[in-house]
């Protein structure tokens, strides 16, 4: 088989199941179980660098396919993914769609690009990267699933708060601006709030196609 399977990529693999799963959940409307399978996937790609960067004998061709497998598996997770499931929730209108369009290619050029320079930087240095230029796309993990789980305190203004969300964040992924990567400690209070909201969604939540 070709590929590689060990434990650096694992947690990549099951984040793009996560995320296929969302995928089916979404288009039936099970939109709470969805909102949880993007936070998992996210929690996921959060760790699958530090696991990654355990291993201290990785050959180059594990290293760079790791950066590969990533991004193509981002492009799942944190690009069609949250298409799918926008549009789902009602991004329907004629000016939603050219809004979806813009978040998945800017989601798109920002990974081509950042697995261009990542490359590069990873062949001038061995130092971990510190910063993130633009907005990281895993992102949407963490403020799709807070707007949706706060929808209820919009009254009736959760999908214009969503087009905005969904804007917005397709910006900044391709504006270039530095972005310091978090802490452990900051990983581990981001994922507390998302796991909370997720949870405390899951229960409030039945899964209707109308927000």
């Amino acid at each position: 088989m070709i590929g590689f399977y060990d434990y650096t990529v694992i947690l990549t693999y099951i984040s793009f199941a996560s995320s296929i799963s969302g995928i089916f959940l979404a288009t039936r409307g099970h939109f709470n179980w969805a909102i949880f399978c993007l936070a998992f996937s996210g929690l996921c790609d959060m760790f699958d660098g530090k696991i990654a960067r355990t291993k201290k004998n990785r050959t180059e061709d594990e290293k760079r396919f790791g950066i590969q497998i990533d991004s193509l598996c981002d492009v799942v997770c944190f690009g069609v993914f949250p298409v799918v499931l926008c549009y789902e929730l009602g991004m329907t209108h004629f000016y939603s769609i050219p809004i979806l369009i813009f978040y998945g290619l800017a989601g798109v050029i920002r990974l081509g690009y950042f697995n261009v320079m990542e490359e590069k930087r990873q062949n001038e240095t061995s130092e971990n990267r510190k910063y993130y230029q633009g907005l990281p796309i895993t992102s949407m993990s963490v403020a799709l699933p807070l707007l949706f789980v706060f929808a209820p305190l919009c009254r009736g203004y959760f999908l214009i708060w969503l087009h905005l969300l969904v804007l917005a964040v397709g910006v900044l992924f391709i504006t270039d601006f530095r972005f310091r990567k978090p802490t452990n400690k900051e990983l581990a209070v981001l994922v507390a709030v998302v796991g909370v909201a997720v949870l405390r969604g899951l229960l409030i939540w039945k899964g209707g196609r109308t927000i």
